[in-house]
């Protein structure tokens, strides 16, 4: 991965405390685990901000790298990945996401 799309990447996650990479967009998600994870976000009442990961291969190739995490969504919170969408679905049953989501 070539440093300047690690830049990209770092300043993509970091311009949102809450960021999701996902397919599509939240009014329109394009695969049924990103539209699960954008309806917990909604859900904890938590703003975010999204990425299209469909719209610029090269930034969701080299995220996969970034993150180690082969799949997406993504969420991360404060510059970190908490996770995909099964991660996300179980913290949000158990009560952890709240905590994850909370502003420090």
């Amino acid at each position: 991965m070539t440093d300047e799309l690690r830049k990209r990447i770092k300043e993509t996650i970091e311009s949102d405390r809450v960021m999701l990479f996902m397919k599509g967009s939240p009014s329109m998600p394009q695969c049924g685990f990103s539209a699960a994870v954008v309806g917990v976000l909604k859900e904890q009442g938590v703003a975010f901000g999204s990425f299209n990961i469909l719209a610029d291969q090269e930034l969701r190739e080299g995220l996969k790298e970034y993150s180690s995490w082969p799949t997406f969504p993504q969420l991360y919170v404060g510059g970190t990945l908490v996770g995909g969408c099964d991660i996300v679905k179980a913290m949000h049953a158990s009560g952890e996401l709240t905590k994850v989501l909370k502003p420090a």
